[in-house]
């Protein structure tokens, strides 16, 4: 899930609607389990000066160890941007039908393509979206992905 350095990262969530609560609620799971790279508590700290993990996602973002760092995870990524929106550093930009069709053929992904996914555009520190699809075509999961990191 995560190491020092630039990493990738992926999720699937059930599907909603609205991606950027699907965004939230994943991110508040991923906190809660811990399931970060925590810069402070790390190995390359002596034992005695490694801190507990935050207790919440705003303490976290305070660190400035973890602004600059990250947390090779989808807590990098704050919210969703909008169609019109241009996508800037801890953000996620949901894939398009336009940009499935022009790339992978189809506009209801499902699981068999994201092996797929590389091709479509991405930045570190900018994550992707997509809606899958069952075989019927309708939606199912959404998949998060991205690098992050130094």
């Amino acid at each position: 899930m995560w190491a020092v350095g630039a990493s990738g990262w992926d999720y699937y969530v059930p599907y909603q609607e609205n991606l950027n609560a699907a965004l939230q609620e994943l991110r508040r799971a991923v906190f809660e389990a811990g399931d970060y790279y925590w810069v402070n508590g790390d190995d390359w700290r002596p034992e005695e000066e490694r801190e507990p993990r935050p207790q919440s996602l705003e303490a976290l973002w305070e660190d400035e160890l973890v602004q600059e760092a990250g947390t090779h995870s989808i807590l990098d990524i704050f919210r969703v941007v909008g169609p019109d929106d241009t996508p800037d550093y801890n953000t996620v930009e949901p894939v398009t039908a336009e940009e499935a069709r022009e790339l992978l053929g189809t506009d209801k992904l499902t699981r068999a393509h994201v092996k797929d996914f590389d091709v479509f555009p991405r930045s570190r520190w900018i994550g992707r979206c997509a809606v899958l699809h069952d075989e019927q075509g309708s939606p199912q999961e959404i998949h998060f992905w991205g690098h992050s990191g130094d």
